[in-house]
């Protein structure tokens, strides 16, 4: 499923606009973003957690060379899902 199959179910099934639905979940992108970017925890419970953590810079390999390079630091984004969602699923 993509964004705009996302959009059209939920106007589906809440019986809104397509433009009030994406309207929604574009809210709902930015408002994530927004919290994780402040290093915030986001929970759905639920659903699942969205969390940020530090990776620490490393070195690696080129594959195609073999030869060793550096690999900078950074923030990546963890999704954990719920027991509910992880439920569904199985």
């Amino acid at each position: 499923m993509n964004k705009t199959e996302l959009i059209d179910a939920m106007a589906a099934s809440a019986g809104i606009t397509k433009a009030a639905a994406k309207k929604a979940l574009e809210s709902f992108l930015g408002n994530v973003q927004g919290s994780l970017k402040k290093g915030n925890r986001v929970s759905l419970v639920g659903f699942g957690s969205w969390s940020v953590s530090r990776r620490n810079a490393r070195e690696g390999r080129n594959p195609s060379t073999g030869k060793t390079i550096q690999i900078a630091a950074k923030n990546v984004v963890k999704f954990k899902a719920g027991s509910d969602l992880s439920s569904s699923v199985n």
